[in-house]
């Protein structure tokens, strides 16, 4: 859960590489920012290569060693978010060989490392840090005593177990990059004056537009003008590979809002409207059919992914197919009962969440076909999946996912509104007509209820825990709230469905704990007041979000916020929309940066 940058320049004079490595490092500290380095080649006669590195942010590390003033002709970064050695200036990437001639960063976990250590230790390497990283940097250089750098990188690479993105720099070669990828994301920039290689494209596409998304277990090296890649000791073909990416970086800056946190959330009207655009009716007719004929659906999914396959699962079930959703990490207590006639569908904004992307491999290791939701275009679970379907929402750079969420819903909405059109279940009808209003009902969202979030959030932030309540799909949206809470301002929040509150959780309500209440289906409106009356003579403070001109139901609140009303399944996304608002206030009012939520990466790659 790292985020790794590499580029090479054609140049033999030394160029202003200090402001490129800084620009990389920041568009990647969302991947991880417990400790930051990079590595130069000085130049093109360089023996080593010149590395600085510490615990901190990048802002923090790029000044304590003055990064900006750096000159040379190649360089590696990398920023870190822990997973073998605590926090410090050793474990900090990149790592080098004893020589200091080879220069390593990497992204996932080295699984047999204790076993490499051990061997390159036998043969008389000295190992600095607590890493599993540090053994790549000493194979590359043990092999190299008899090999020569490419050929070396390979055999090194070869006898790496576990999962990896790998950037290698090496000092006798000072214009390639070498590169290996299984299972973590790694792409490649394709120029004619850099080789450039990154965690992801918003880093490259400051250099260029044209990009290969390398496939899991190909490894190659780069120069500039030249990208080489194989797979299993055969070169692949990269003719249909290059791809010109349309967005640029800059799409993945703040714009003037003071975090991307806040930025996303106001671009969902466009985000929710690209996916709109970019929906391919046959494919959801195809994904419908499957749906429809599966013996049983299994959804798996992490986070707020997992959030969306349950709206998806309450769809499902309302059009008569039975669906289970699965947080991804736990598809081993169902995968016994999958066999041929299942079907999958993965949910995962990145493609590359390595719980979801083993549970595809499970479910189709069992005999299921698998069906993807996906943001990112050519990634591991788009590849490995029978059937796609892509959300085009653009990038999402800030850790707490907002467009990731109501994307997929709409997704999910497009497919319940196939299905059931396939089976004739005029029930969820109205959900395809109200779709194409969502990306304005959003707009009207943001510009109604951001005020009054706003204030509201003062009170929510003064506390130390949180209870979000809903019943039917207002649930999904109470746990989605509910996390964002935990996620960026620190608050113990626990969505429960309401009817569950009275089994235990009341027993925490006392004066002034706050419960949030979604009443976004009106088949369920009179259950869930019963449950307002319930926490309100426990004095608890009551916050509803409510359809307008609810009268009957403003009385029951000591605060709410009305929220334009579509049907109950677009609902989902115009409802959740205040809610994410109401973290980012309360996170900014208690003093805390939204964008790097402590302990959080955006996108988990290691089990």
């Amino acid at each position: 859960m790292c985020g790794i940058f590499g580029i090479a320049y054609r140049t033999e004079a030394p160029l202003a590489l200090g402001p490129v490595l800084r620009r990389a490092l920041e568009r990647l500290e969302y991947r991880g920012y417990d400790s930051v380095g990079v590595a130069v080649m000085t130049s093109a006669n360089s023996e080593s290569v010149q590395v600085y590195k510490d615990v901190g942010k990048v802002s923090e590390v790029v000044g304590k060693y003055s990064i900006d003033s750096l000159r040379g002709v190649a360089g590696v970064a990398h920023t870190r978010w822990a997973t073998h050695g605590r926090p410090s200036k050793e474990n900090a990437h990149p790592h080098v060989d004893c020589t200091g001639a080879v220069a390593v960063v990497h992204n996932g976990i080295i699984q047999n490392y204790a076993e490499l250590r051990e061997r390159l230790a036998a043969a008389g390497h000295t190992f600095r840090s607590e890493t599993d990283t540090e053994v790549i940097p000493h194979l590359i250089e043990e092999y190299m005593k008899a090999l020569p750098p490419w050929e070396a990188f390979r055999e090194a690479i070869g006898q790496l177990r576990g999962a990896f993105a790998i950037v290698a720099l090496i000092a006798s070669e000072p214009h390639t990059l070498y590169f290996a990828r299984r299972l973590s994301p790694l792409v490649v920039g394709v120029a004619e004056e850099s080789a450039v290689v990154a965690s992801d494209l918003p880093t490259v596409l400051d250099h260029t537009r044209r990009v290969i998304v390398l496939h899991d277990d190909e490894y190659g090296y780069t120069a500039p003008g030249e990208v080489h890649v194989e797979r299993g000791g055969a070169p692949v073909d990269l003719a249909s590979r290059v791809v010109e990416i349309s967005w640029t970086a800059d799409m993945a800056s703040k714009e003037g809002y003071p975090h991307y946190m806040l930025k996303e959330i106001h671009e969902q009207p466009m985000a929710l409207a690209g996916t709109l655009s970019g929906l391919d009716w046959d494919t959801l007719r195809a994904a419908a059919e499957a749906l429809h004929n599966a013996r049983h659906v299994y959804i798996v999914a992490a986070g707020t992914s997992l959030h969306a396959g349950h709206v998806m699962a309450l769809g499902l079930a309302r059009l008569g197919v039975k669906a289970t959703p699965i947080v991804a990490s736990e598809v081993h207590s169902v995968v016994g009962a999958v066999g041929e006639g299942d079907l999958g569908v993965a949910i995962s904004q990145s493609g590359e969440t390595i719980d979801t992307l083993v549970a595809v491999r499970a479910l189709r290791g069992a005999g299921a076909r698998v069906m993807a939701i996906t943001n990112v275009v050519g990634s591991s679970v788009a590849r490995e999946s029978d059937i796609v379907i892509y959300t085009r929402a653009g990038p999402e750079v800030a850790v707490a996912a907002t467009k990731t969420f109501t994307t997929q819903v709409l997704v999910v909405n497009a497919l319940l509104h196939a299905l059931a059109e396939a089976v004739g279940n005029g029930d969820i009808a109205h959900v395809g007509d109200n779709m194409q209003r969502v990306p304005h009902m959003v707009s009207r969202v943001l510009q109604l209820t951001e005020g009054p979030i706003r204030e509201l959030s003062r009170a929510v932030a003064g506390r130390a825990s949180a209870y979000y309540l809903g019943r039917g799909l207002g649930l999904p949206v109470a746990m989605e709230g509910a996390l964002k809470l935990k996620e960026v301002a620190y608050i113990h929040a626990e969505a429960y469905p309401a009817g569950e509150s009275k089994h235990g959780p009341i027993a925490l309500v006392a004066d002034g704990f706050p419960v949030i209440f979604v009443f976004l289906d009106r088949e369920v409106e009179k259950a869930l007041m019963g449950n307002v009356m319930e926490m309100r003579a426990r004095d608890a403070t009551t916050i509803g979000l409510i359809p307008p001109g609810a009268s009957h139901l403003a009385e029951l609140f000591d605060s709410y916020v009305e929220v334009p009303y579509l049907d109950p399944y677009n609902n989902v996304i115009l409802y959740v929309v205040p809610l994410q608002l109401l973290a980012y206030y309360a996170a900014v009012h208690r003093g805390y940066d939204p964008d790097k939520p402590r302990n959080l990466a955006k996108t988990v790659t290691v089990e």
